[in-house]
């Protein structure tokens, strides 16, 4: 049996005030890149907590990467081996130009196996060289980190590129290997919360 722990929007919401200090002074993001679906909220939240008082909020730009899959009737997903892009940036327009010289904080809500985030990192750095080489900006620097919740204690089958690994990834929480039910899968909200309230009080 998988044991499960039920995160809040509150606890979302106090985990990203937080880490955003240490995101400010480390990583000093200028562009927020959000995997959805659970990339999504913590993004917004931090965008709040990251705004300089005179500068314009941090843009957040969306992509979709799909690796869980459904195992029969377990209402458990089980992390899958194939990344799927459901959601890219436009090479072909702005989007890409935009990323040029930036420094980009990828949000994601759990790093588990970290096969996504080693997807998202390695394409992501891979299309920002192409359109450098395309623009003709190659000595502008792009510098990449991530923030996610909750790092899960285990052994990943991902492995994030050296550009990332030392210093540019932040997890407010590291916990076991367990199932984490986030508030915005939950199809009933006042159950989730009583089970999150409830699991507080052990």
């Amino acid at each position: 049996m998988v044991e499960k722990i039920y995160v809040t929007y509150n606890q979302v919401h106090k985990l990203c005030q937080a880490s955003a200090e240490q995101i400010l002074n480390g990583f000093n993001p200028n562009l927020m890149i959000a995997i959805g679906g659970g990339g999504y909220v913590p993004a917004r939240i931090l965008r709040s907590f990251l705004k300089k008082p005179g500068n314009p909020n941090i843009p957040i730009q969306a992509i979709g990467l799909s690796l869980y899959e459904s195992l029969g009737t377990d209402p458990v997903e089980q992390p899958g081996t194939k990344v799927t892009r459901t959601q890219w940036l436009d090479l072909s327009s702005l989007e890409m130009a935009t990323l040029i010289g930036k420094n980009i904080l990828i949000v994601d809500e759990v790093d588990d196996t970290r096969t996504t985030l080693e997807y998202a990192v390695r394409e992501l750095e891979k299309d920002v060289e192409e359109a450098q080489k395309q623009l003709g900006r190659e000595a502008e620097k792009t510098t990449f980190s991530i923030f996610v919740l909750h790092n899960k204690d285990k052994p990943k089958k991902g492995e994030l590129p050296e550009s990332v690994a030392h210093g540019m990834y932040l997890a407010a929480r590291t916990v076991g290997d367990v199932w984490i039910c986030y508030p915005w899968e939950a199809t009933d909200i006042e159950e989730h919360d009583r089970l999150s309230a409830a699991q507080n009080k052990d």
